[in-house]
């Protein structure tokens, strides 16, 4: 019977990150002013990306990619945990946290690919920039990103449901912010060894290759940017790929520390900590990464400022004008009602 009821356990309990403390209160707050500047950051990167045809190229194809990704990945899971702070709600229905795993693997096994593909991109743009057009053409680009998502949803849509149909044992309670394949796993009273093995087959698949094509193409560059000729070609190829790289050291460092571990050497109240990695501050730190250090983004960024500040200075004058005729009109009507009632 005991063992029926494992397997129809309909809600598990979430400790969350932060604890009723006035310190864990301030990172309350500062967990909340990143997110803000996530949110606003990675939505005008997306918006200048769009709208400014100088960017469409498949750089900065694949990099509105990722702002999206990193937008749905964050509010994905944020903003519940910041809710469930202040209501001091703990309880996710089995739904709900299956729900969190598929997109948690999704959305990272997509993210975890198109930063390969940008690698790549940025492997052809600087040591084969003659033959960049034929390489990464538009049909190429796109089928690429579409088999990105394709792979991701695929395989977290595996996961999620075998995960999800093994029995729990004993505690509910999940010392995490968020549903995570390994910490639920975790709870499991079966043995997972062999499930283990088909996550590891997996993560090698989506991390592990992706991550090594990260690495190659980026030693070609370097070595490409080295024999360069001009300061100011090496000063730019250099920028570009070392922001790109910053990125992808913080966010797969996290992920290959959470993700190619046993399950049984997973410490409690340590997963949580190496989650926010790539669920708060990669996300935060790719538009600043990209748009700072990038002369393309911030010349769209100013271009954009300039045709606001036009609108807005053109709305104002006429809002002024029209103020102006209004007094006139009014003044007019009032000076006709006193000379009309004046015996």
């Amino acid at each position: 019977m005991k063992h029926l009821a494992n397997h129809t356990m309909t809600e598990f309990i979430l400790l969350g990150l932060l604890k009723y403390t006035p310190t864990h209160f301030c990172l309350f707050v500062l967990i909340t002013m990143m997110l803000i500047f996530m949110l606003t950051g990675n939505s005008l990167l997306i918006l200048l990306i769009l709208v400014d045809h100088h960017l469409h190229i498949p750089m900065y194809f694949f990099l509105w990619q990722l702002s999206l990704i990193d937008i749905l990945f964050t509010v994905s899971f944020v903003p519940k945990m910041m809710n469930d702070y202040l209501l001091h709600k703990t309880i996710i229905s089995a739904f709900h946290c299956g729900t969190q795993i598929f997109l948690g693997l999704a959305l990272g096994g997509t993210e975890c690919i198109l930063l390969g593909l940008m690698s790549y991109d940025r492997y052809v743009a600087i040591c084969k920039p003659l033959q960049y057009p034929l390489l990464m053409n538009w049909p190429l680009c796109r089928l690429m990103t579409v088999s990105s998502w394709t792979s991701g949803t695929v395989n977290a849509l595996i996961h999620t449901v075998y995960t999800m149909s093994f029995p729990f044992c004993g505690s509910r309670e999940i010392n995490h912010f968020y549903c995570e394949l390994p910490v639920v796993l975790h709870l499991s009273c079966e043995d997972t060894l062999t499930y283990e093995t088909g996550i590891l087959i997996s993560t090698t698949i989506l991390l592990l290759i992706p991550f090594s094509v990260i690495l190659a193409s980026y030693t070609l560059i370097l070595v490409t940017i080295i024999q360069m000729a001009s300061a100011e070609g090496r000063k730019k190829a250099f920028s570009t790929s070392s922001s790109h790289l910053t990125v992808v050291s913080l966010y797969y460092g996290a992920i290959i520390f959470m993700y190619m571990r046993p399950i049984s050497s997973h410490i409690s109240g340590q997963d949580k900590v190496v989650s926010v990695f790539y669920t708060i501050l990669t996300p935060m730190l790719n538009p600043v990464i990209y748009s700072l250090r990038n002369k393309d983004v911030m010349g769209a960024l100013e271009k954009c400022y300039r045709h606001v500040y036009y609108v807005l200075k053109l709305i104002y004058r006429l809002s002024g004008c029209c103020f102006t005729e209004y007094k006139f009109c009014l003044c007019h009507m009032i000076h006709f009602g006193l000379t009309t009632i004046t015996p």
